[in-house]
């Protein structure tokens, strides 16, 4: 909201406040500039500089919070709706002007429509004349009144029994406050277009908005059927404000009325809502809009929170005046000639907490209270992260697992029924073709480099059994498993040292399993997952970025490679298009080694042209001519599918905040947009009919290499001493898996997911171990958790309010959390063989494009790629991070290059012979960080990276942190740390 001040408000303010000002000496004299000044601040502002006590106004506000502290119930979201009254040839006729949720929307002139939300504007005239209004009207608390009819009665009586009103207005005033108001109503596009094209219809408005009616008890049928409802929560309140001038009245009419139970006050309100609150203000005429200007003061006053907190508790009229003061004292100023007075200023992205701030409220006011003022500045405590309960070590074997499945236990059920959702169908379909995507991809890839001792098919079906078994089982269910860089790259290596050195691979990787295993089930007995603390923002982020990169590089490899198979014609010319040619020749020898002559029975030499490039090799012959290597159009066609796919993804992903379309099929279409985008493009793909490469999934049940079966024996040609040796490399494999596996689960339980019900470290390490087992001894690629996938995954399950006011940007609520999505998707996978006659029509270049979608998406995710952002970025045009306001510039780009160096070393050691060291690579990233406290102050750290743990740290000074971080758990994410300030409010003196 913005304020403007008039010239006259100072005058009016020292009128107003000099017999509150208790004493204040002035040696300017009474008159003087100094004492209006003083007056002023006095007035204005709660903390002043010449003293260091609360001043009255923070004492009862901070009273009046401490008696709501331990109430669970908060204040409802309050509706205000702003009445006027107007005068028409029929006479005096109330009207909807204004609404408010949390911003303002005007009725517009002409009454056609609402305007866009926007930040109220105020003169701070307006809230000197609210505050006298209180302080001089009539004030009644906790009403015990069931209709509007009743209310008005009651302060119409209490006034002329305090002498304030003259009886014979009696009438005239309750004729006047009880005519039915004209309400601007939210309709829907096609009723208003057959309203307008309807005579009777806006006949039978005029009648129904008669403006001699008397108020109706029980709601109007425009108000049940207002489209505008759904915006507004279903345990909403409302506050009516009715301001106007009458000719009969000498002084205002002035009323603020609390009800004792929130009623409904029938056609009053636009929506069917019932009313806890009313402001009554008529009067005789006065300056242009006064009255108006008064009624949207209270409006705006009443969408602060902290003033709906003192509103709800307040006990007498002196708890209001201290509520206006507390906002009068949050105020910001605007200079003036600065800033347009009659620019609409459309809400923010992102509000404050107001739970932190009535918090921070209510702890300044208890540290004066017990003579502490230091204590009200908290801020030291930023990056400060106590140990979350799912790390805390209890110091017994298998202690950690053990509260692991007792924290799971009770949601295991509501892990089903709460995926009954749309848009877990959405994340189903989604999910699936990645995850089919990435087994024919790394199924592929593990062929070519252990001769298809694991393929496409064990790819298939050990993604199915383990991912279905670890969804069903874990600790976090919407964790993905699959095939990733860094095992691709270890099975690689054990491959070429098998058969270096004549071993049987199968056999050498099942006692490495056994032994990873073994390894695995030692860390959870120990609960090693403790460890998992040390991981911060630095590790993650570096991981994150890694594996997001190999996603991206690999859709690019895959799509540049396409152009090998399916060869550019560069030097082809449109001139000499009738020099090309490829035909058949029956000259030569065919593959099979016979004689052209017996191959050319039943054939005649004129039919040779006439054969296809398939036959024609099949008989014997040989291609002639200067175009039998050339593929029309496919690559450049594959790559239209491919960025295709990239680029609609993303646009409709974004879709829910366009402009156009409704909320719900905005949502929708986002929700599906993936799905979308690969159906699209297969469209275009089977419209144009081009020989693009198409998804191929195996279509029988056997392994993929004749020579292998689906169980490895463990003593076969071997040396006995192998099965020892093999502790070696699985010291190497353990280390991967744990960093692999616990980075992503760090990741995927952050606290800016909001998941409710827990993390499992301990028990997902122990399903991750137990699979290995098993896939070690059906010869089926090792499994860990992938993170790209997981994220997307996570994605697509985020959950937001439905009902948000005009102007407010949807609310996070957290991630659907379940175990169906990801069940579904793994048997989806493992029967993915008999849907091959379906799948065969999806091109790969669509579904490379998801994968570099993903990839993209992930990589946005992290502060990291902001921080590169801004290495490129002139520093007066670089965002407003918080962490740029408290980190000097050259620090964060320092630390953003520390990131940097140790990405390319992980790149570069997976990429290499070197890559066997990779797992320990990883590990050393937690030393790098460490050692980083040595160049970085811990302030800084606390802002670009999280303060891992100390040994040291007292225990009190841990469960005050976590004291503070319960008040403010429904807070924004942590790159937007709450700021001590006010409403947003800005005063502009004019």
């Amino acid at each position: 909201m913005k304020v403007q001040v008039n010239e006259d408000v100072l005058a009016y303010v020292e009128a107003d406040a000099v017999p509150e000002a208790q004493g204040s000496t002035n040696p300017a004299g009474p008159d003087g500039p100094q004492s209006r000044n003083s007056v002023v601040i006095c007035q204005a502002v709660g903390r002043s500089i010449f003293t260091s006590s609360v001043s009255s106004a923070a004492g009862r506000v901070g009273f009046l919070l401490q008696k709501e502290e331990g109430k669970e119930a908060s204040c409802p979201v309050l509706f205000i709706q702003l009445n006027e009254l107007f005068s028409t040839p029929d006479g005096l006729q109330w009207k909807q002007t204004a609404r408010w949720i949390k911003f303002e929307e005007k009725v517009e002139d002409g009454g056609e429509r609402w305007s866009k939300p926007h930040i109220t504007a105020l003169s701070l005239h307006s809230l000197f004349e609210l505050r006298t209004c209180i302080k001089k009207g009539t004030v009644l608390l906790d009403l015990d009144a069931h209709s509007l009819k009743q209310i008005v009665e009651k302060v119409i009586a209490m006034q002329i029994d305090a002498h304030a009103l003259r009886p014979e207005v009696r009438k005239k005033l309750m004729s006047v406050l009880l005519r039915t108001p004209q309400h601007h109503t939210t309709k829907s596009q096609l009723r208003r277009v057959a309203e307008l094209g309807a005579a009777c219809c806006r006949d039978k408005a005029r009648n129904r908005s008669d403006p001699g009616a008397e108020i109706s008890e029980a709601p109007l049928k425009e108000q049940l059927k207002n489209q505008f409802q759904k915006k507004v929560p279903a345990e909403a309140e409302v506050s009516n404000i009715l301001v106007g001038e009458v000719d009969f009245l000498e002084k205002p009419f002035i009323a603020f009325i609390r009800l004792q139970e929130a009623v409904g006050l029938g056609a009053l309100t636009e929506v069917a809502f019932p009313s806890r609150f009313l402001f009554i203000l008529l009067g005789p005429r006065a300056k242009v809009k006064a009255y108006h200007e008064i009624g949207r003061a209270v409006a705006t006053v009443l969408t602060d929170e902290l003033f709906q907190r003192v509103a709800c508790q307040a006990q007498d009229r002196e708890d209001l005046i201290a509520g206006i003061d507390e906002f009068l004292d949050e105020l910001t100023v605007l200079p003036p000639g600065k800033w347009d007075p009659t620019i609409r200023i459309p809400p923010p992205k992102c509000l404050p907490s107001p739970h932190k701030r009535i918090s921070m409220h209510l702890r300044e006011w208890k540290s004066h209270c017990n003579g502490n003022v230091s204590a009200a500045d908290d801020r030291h405590t930023h990056g400060h992260q106590p140990v979350s309960e799912e790390l805390q070590r209890t110091g017994r074997l298998f202690g950690g697992l053990v509260k692991d499945i007792r924290r799971k236990a009770p949601w295991y059920w509501s892990d089903f029924y709460d995926a009954l959702n749309i848009q877990c169908f959405s994340a189903i379909l989604y999910i699936y073709l990645a995850t089919v995507t990435n087994a024919i991809t790394f199924g592929g890839m593990l062929g070519d480099a252990t001769d298809n001792m694991q393929g496409v098919l064990e790819s298939f079906l050990g993604t199915a059994i383990a991912g279905a078994v670890f969804c069903l089982f874990a600790g976090q269910p919407l964790t993905i498993l699959s095939s990733t860089g860094p095992v691709l790259v270890f099975e690689r290596l054990l491959f070429s040292f098998s058969k270096d050195y004549s071993l049987d691979y199968l056999e050498f990787r099942f006692w490495i399993g056994l032994w990873v295993a073994f390894f695995g089930l030692i860390l959870v007995a120990t609960e090693a997952s403790y460890l998992v603390q040390y991981f911060t923002r630095f590790t993650e982020e570096g991981f994150c970025a890694l594996i997001s990169f190999i996603f991206i590089y690999d859709a690019v490899k895959k799509m540049l490679s396409l152009a090998d198979s399916f060869p550019i014609n560069w030097d082809y010319k449109i001139n000499d298009v009738t020099l090309y040619g490829c035909i058949c020749n029956s000259s030569g020898t065919g593959r099979s080694g016979l004689p052209p002559v017996g191959r050319q029975q039943g054939l005649e030499a004129a039919n040779w042209s006439l054969l296809t490039r398939t036959e024609c090799l099949r008989v014997g012959g040989h291609l002639v001519g200067n175009s039998c290597n050339y593929v029309p159009d496919i690559t450049f066609m594959a790559f239209i599918l491919f960025l295709g796919t990239f680029l609609c993804s993303m646009m409709l992903k974004s879709f829910k905040t366009s402009h156009y379309f409704p909320t719900a099929l905005r949502k929708l279409v986002s929700d599906f947009s993936i799905i979308l985008a690969i159906l699209i493009f297969c469209g275009i793909d089977a419209i144009l009919g081009l020989e693009t490469p198409k998804l191929i999934v195996p279509s029988e049940f056997k392994p993929t290499n004749s020579q292998r079966g689906w169980v490895v024996f463990p003593l076969g040609v071997n040396p006995w001493w192998v099965c020892l040796v093999s502790a070696v490399p699985a010291v190497l494999v353990i280390i991967l898996i744990f960093m692999d596996q616990q980075i992503t689960a760090v990741i995927l339980n952050r606290k800016e997911y909001r998941l409710q019900k827990g993390a499992g470290f301990h028990l997902d390490l122990f399903c991750v171990s137990l699979l290995m087992i098993l896939t070690s001894v059906t010869g089926l690629p090792w499994y860990v958790s992938a993170t790209v996938i997981s994220l997307a995954h996570m994605d697509s399950l985020k959950k937001e309010s439905t009902t948000s006011a005009p102007g407010e940007q949807p609310k996070f609520l957290g991630i659907r959390e379940q175990r169906l999505t990801g069940l579904v998707v793994f048997i989806l996978t493992g029967v993915s063989v008999f849907l091959a006659p379906v799948l065969k029509y999806i091109p790969m270049p669509v579904l490379y494009g998801v994968f570099l979608y993903m990839g993209v998406a992930a990589l946005n995710s992290i502060q990291f790629m902001d921080r590169i952002q801004l290495l490129l970025m002139p520093a007066k045009h670089q965002p407003d991070f918080m962490y740029l306001r408290h980190v000097p510039l050259r620090r964060v780009h320092l630390f953003t290059l520390i990131q940097m160096l140790c990405l390319a070393a992980l790149w570069i050691l997976k990429s290499t012979v070197a890559a066997i060291i990779f797992p320990v690579m990883l590990l050393a990233l937690v030393g790098i960080r460490k050692a980083m406290e040595c160049i970085f102050s811990r302030q800084d750290l606390s802002w670009l990276d999280d303060i891992m743990p100390e040994k040291d740290r007292k225990e009190e000074e841990e469960k005050l942190q976590r004291s503070q971080e319960k008040e403010e758990s429904d807070s924004e994410d942590s790159e937007f740390m709450y700021q001590e300030k006010g409403p947003e409010i800005n005063i502009s003196v004019n």
